[in-house]
């Protein structure tokens, strides 16, 4: 794939989406392709989490405490992971020949750091993302204890 359709791929994201042209061109040149094949594990729990994967094509299974998601392509998997260093939450694994777009999460803070518009973009909509997952929480909650 070429830069400007890894661009146009990040566009798809919508935590990509925020970081605006100019920041996405630079995390397209800089970040690389992996390609996996069916039954290839992307990572595994407890694994240290340095890089957050968009899906180009192909599909991975997420399990994560029971749970199970698939992420197909376009999707962000490790979001958490571009921001802070931790270990992974999850399982993920390739379901057919799959091919991702890497990105390390040195690169996304270089390129935060060298755009702070993106930065304080992708800041506000975390912050309206974690307001919303407590409202939820509280909401849940309420409905538990009635």
């Amino acid at each position: 794939m070429s830069i400007d359709d890894d661009v146009a791929l990040l566009e798809r994201v919508p935590t990509m989406r925020l970081l605006g042209d100019t920041s996405l061109r630079m995390l397209a040149i800089g970040s690389e392709q992996r390609d996996f094949n069916q039954g290839d594990l992307l990572f595994k729990v407890g694994d240290d989490a340095d890089a957050g994967y968009i899906v180009q094509r192909g599909a991975f299974r997420v399990e994560e405490g029971g749970a199970e998601i698939v992420a197909g392509p376009g999707a962000l998997i490790g979001e958490l992971a571009l921001i802070v260093a931790m270990k992974r939450p999850s399982t993920a694994i390739a379901l057919e020949r799959t091919t991702v777009i890497r990105i390390a999460r040195s690169l996304f803070q270089r390129v935060l750091e060298s755009d702070p518009a993106a930065a304080r973009r992708l800041r506000d909509e975390l912050a309206m993302r974690t307001s919303q997952l407590a409202s939820d929480i509280l909401m849940a909650g309420a409905k538990l204890s009635t």
